[in-house]
């Protein structure tokens, strides 16, 4: 499914290139402009990101958020700055459907898992932003990127797995904001080591041609940001190339695309 994404700062949309809020592009349509019109298109999830909150949880954009998580048609992940249990609550209460859960997945496992548990699979998405060595090894900065957490992806999953996760947003740092494709390659190696696990590609994507690049690897979701915000297609265009499968394993010559 396609999953259009709206990045957040001061009730404003903006798009961060690569993480870095000195790289930032803004956007003159309102959160909510574009939200009804991807549910209009036939979006049914959505994937906001309150920067604001992701700098300090105190300046959590909370009368914004209220407005956009309740929808009648829609699932809507939320994340940003959730470095407590209070903070999942908080927003779960005011309407959101699952939490996205970022760097905190990597420094604390075992607290995660602990909500994984309590909340169920279904409410907790990990946002994993993958670094990729020379060597292939699979890597997850934190602190916007800069710091190297020594954490190894495969390694962080498996005790996810047993504690009942679902949802992975996968990010492959290199091709975030770039409009030049996705790691085809990455999505579909981790979705074959791990098939239980729901994948949502992001990063990347900047032409239909690279969703439909996606379509063998096996994800469940593409994150769709810049892309629709600068216009290089429309989220209908994006829907018609990702035929609906049981089992999401569609293969490019089913795509309309």
């Amino acid at each position: 499914m396609m999953i259009p994404a709206i990045d957040l700062i001061d009730g404003q949309v903006v798009r961060l290139y690569q993480g870095d809020y000195q790289q930032k592009t803004n956007y003159e349509y309102t959160a909510k402009e574009r939200q009804d019109l991807y549910a209009s298109t036939g979006a049914t999830v959505m994937h906001f990101v309150d920067l604001d909150g992701a700098k300090d949880s105190n300046r959590r954009q909370l009368s914004l958020l209220k407005t956009l998580v309740n929808h009648p048609s829609m699932i809507i992940q939320v994340g940003g700055g959730v470095r407590c249990k209070e903070d999942v609550q908080q927003l779960l209460d005011l309407g959101a459907n699952r939490i996205v859960i970022g760097s905190l997945a990597i420094k604390q496992p075992e607290l995660i898992r602990e909500w994984i548990v309590e909340f169920g699979g279904e409410k907790i998405v990990l946002a994993l932003d993958v670094k990729i060595d020379t060597n292939g090894n699979k890597t997850l900065p934190t602190h916007g990127w800069i710091k190297d957490s020594g954490v190894n992806l495969e390694n962080l999953l498996d005790d996810y797995i047993a504690a009942g996760l679902i949802h992975v947003l996968c990010t492959d740092i290199s091709k975030d904001g770039t409009l030049q494709g996705s790691n085809v390659q990455l999505y579909r190696e981790l979705c074959q080591q791990y098939p239980t696990i729901k994948w949502q590609a992001s990063g990347g994507i900047g032409s239909l041609d690279d969703i439909k690049a996606l379509l063998p690897t096996g994800v469940d979701g593409v994150i769709l940001g810049r892309s629709l915000l600068e216009g290089k297609f429309t989220l209908e265009q994006a829907i018609a190339c990702w035929p609906k499968t049981e089992n999401n394993r569609a293969t490019a010559g089913e795509s309309s695309c």
